[in-house]
């Protein structure tokens, strides 16, 4: 598996993110800078990590959202290259309009960074192969603009397209519906306040996470 991780002033989960993917993968991914207008040639996963971003000045993901490099994931994207943002990288995916909705501050105003129990909602999506259907798993959180926000539209239409991937499963933050991840409309961008890299080997205290990028390496690899 080729992969890269982008890297933005205020990242602080990127060396987290490579490690994980280096660890099921065996393959040390490009770590990308934000400046750069272009990606290395036959990247088979994006990932954007999880931080601070510009301090989280404007909004959480707003500045890093306009960054030169995330024209070019957007182009990749589009061409149905795999990416996966992680908390940061998820408000990050959801400025740049790759994913719908918003993450405000959480309710309560509370930074939280705990376990959570977590609901697979989808298990048919390349990150989420490896779960089954409404299966109870536990990942990390550590945010403080983690409250998943949109339209009822909205709302209703991905959770009618089946694009809800991970729903808590119990209060964290004030998330509407109690989403925690979602899925683009063609199935190749994922964004999660979780972090699954936190959680990937038993030294960790569980991995969890583990079969997030299992699920995607079996997919690009097939």
């Amino acid at each position: 598996m080729k992969a890269a991780v982008l890297v933005f002033p205020g990242s602080n989960c990127d060396r987290d993110l490579a490690v994980a993917i280096r660890e099921v993968s065996s393959v040390d991914p490009v770590m990308l800078w934000h400046r750069e207008t272009s990606l290395p040639d036959g990247l088979d996963l994006i990932a954007v990590p999880g931080g601070f971003s510009y301090g989280d000045y404007l909004r959480s993901g707003a500045m890093a959202a306009r960054s030169p490099v995330m024209r070019a994931v957007a182009d990749a994207a589009a061409r149905g290259v795999p990416v996966l943002g992680v908390c940061n990288g998820f408000q990050v995916l959801t400025e740049a309009g790759l994913l719908p909705g918003a993450l405000m501050r959480n309710a309560g105003l509370s930074f939280v960074c705990r376990d959570v129990a977590l609901t697979v909602e989808n298990a048919q999506s390349a990150f989420t192969s490896r779960y089954a259907a409404g299966e109870t798993i536990h990942i990390p959180v550590a945010h403080h603009d983690g409250n998943y926000t949109a339209d009822a539209a909205t709302l209703d239409r991905i959770e009618g397209e089946g694009r809800v991937a991970f729903r808590y499963a119990e209060p964290v933050n004030g998330s509407a519906r109690g989403i925690a991840g979602v899925l683009n409309d063609a199935g190749n961008v994922l964004g999660l306040m979780p972090h699954p890299e936190r959680v990937i080997e038993p030294a960790h205290g569980r991995s969890d996470g583990r079969r997030l990028f299992e699920g995607l390496l079996e997919t690009v690899m097939a």
